[in-house]
């Protein structure tokens, strides 16, 4: 196998390209809700939609109109879907929260005081509404890039 072939996987190609399309869709999506230019959401973890769900909905879909939705591939590829999206509206949400609330506790308790100019990464996880807007975005594009794939 040559590097070159995973360009040509009928896979990781739409798995992909629904990864790359919602992260870059968080930059307009954040300027559309609250006219806010944030460049680093191009590299963030978090926010909508979330492209966590859109990469691996993606596969599950390419698996299944490759393999068969009712095939043991398509089986395996949507367990691992499902717990990558629980796992960004569930426990990574949960740590977006805690972390929130320790830099609101750092910022109350040492105020005027500096402790550390480190502060906890906020953004980490996501809503369960931009975890099922990444994962309809995933299949879209899955779906489409089958319908024009050679």
């Amino acid at each position: 196998m040559e590097p070159a072939d995973l360009f040509r996987n009928p896979i990781l190609i739409p798995a992909f390209l629904a990864w790359t399309a919602a992260q870059l869709s968080k930059v307009p999506v954040e300027w559309a809700r609250r006219r806010r230019l944030d460049l680093r959401l191009w590299f963030s973890a978090g926010g909508m939609p979330s492209s966590h769900a859109a990469l691996v909905s993606a596969m599950a879909t390419a698996v299944g109109l490759r393999e068969g939705f009712t095939s043991t591939a398509f089986a395996v590829s949507l367990i691992v879907a499902l717990i990558v999206m629980y796992d960004a509206a569930g426990v990574r949400r949960a740590a977006s929260i805690q972390a929130r609330l320790l830099n609101q506790i750092l910022d109350e308790v040492f105020a005027g005081r500096p402790l550390s100019e480190q502060r906890v990464k906020e953004l980490i996880g996501h809503t369960p509404m931009e975890v099922v807007v990444g994962a309809l975005l995933g299949i879209a594009i899955a779906w489409i890039w089958w319908q024009l794939a050679p």
